[in-house]
């Protein structure tokens, strides 16, 4: 037991870690992005190690969105809130995501997949390349709407749970593995809580 574990110490801190985080994005609580870039931190190593070479590429985005997203929530949006509850505790509201951005957002991801993909055949010796440049792509997009606080962020998120826990169960991540079948369950809840606290903001 304590040689398994020795060996999968990472793949269970970061567990641990994305649990929490993926609990404070349920909360829209803005201290999910200090969890976030422990987290990530941890998961470039995690990555590297086992070969995933988009998703390690990808935590150094995640890592400067981390930074923008904090920065976002609490500071950038401050002097335009409305509502002065929401000033006082200088939040960004939630917000839907905008419709002239879908398209313009489709072809990208559609743009990000085909090339990570390349990047990856051309480049590394993945034998994932389609799975890994897939969540790797529509990630980018996802932590970007979940900056912005846009509520369907969350219908990214579950597409990237699934095939990521399909992935990580196929590398022998199994801790990150079960979280993100967990993270399915929360995403789809979390949608209906950020749902509902929109319906509230004035």
């Amino acid at each position: 037991m304590i040689e398994f574990l020795q060996a999968h110490w990472l793949d269970l801190t970061t567990t641990i870690l994305g649990l929490a985080y993926i609990l404070l994005e349920y909360r829209a609580s803005v201290w999910m992005w200090v969890v976030g870039f422990l987290m990530q931190v941890l998961g470039i190593v995690l990555y590297y190690q086992k070969g995933l070479y988009a998703d390690c590429g990808m935590e150094f985005y995640y890592l400067a969105m981390t930074l923008y997203g904090w920065w976002r929530w609490v500071y950038a949006k401050r002097a335009k809130v409305q509502s002065a509850e929401l000033a006082a505790k200088q939040e960004l509201p939630i917000s839907h995501f905008p419709r002239h951005l879908l398209l313009p957002w489709a072809l990208l991801i559609a743009a990000l997949w085909s090339g990570i993909y390349w990047l990856l055949v051309t480049f590394t010796n993945s034998n994932v390349p389609l799975a890994d440049s897939f969540t790797t792509a529509l990630s980018i997009i996802g932590i970007w709407a979940l900056a912005h606080k846009y509520l369907e962020q969350w219908f990214i998120w579950i597409a990237v749970d699934i095939v990521t826990c399909v992935l990580y169960y196929y590398k022998e991540i199994p801790f990150k593995a079960s979280l993100y079948a967990l993270y399915v369950i929360i995403a789809i809840a979390g949608y209906f809580k950020w749902r509902r606290l929109l319906s509230e903001q004035p």
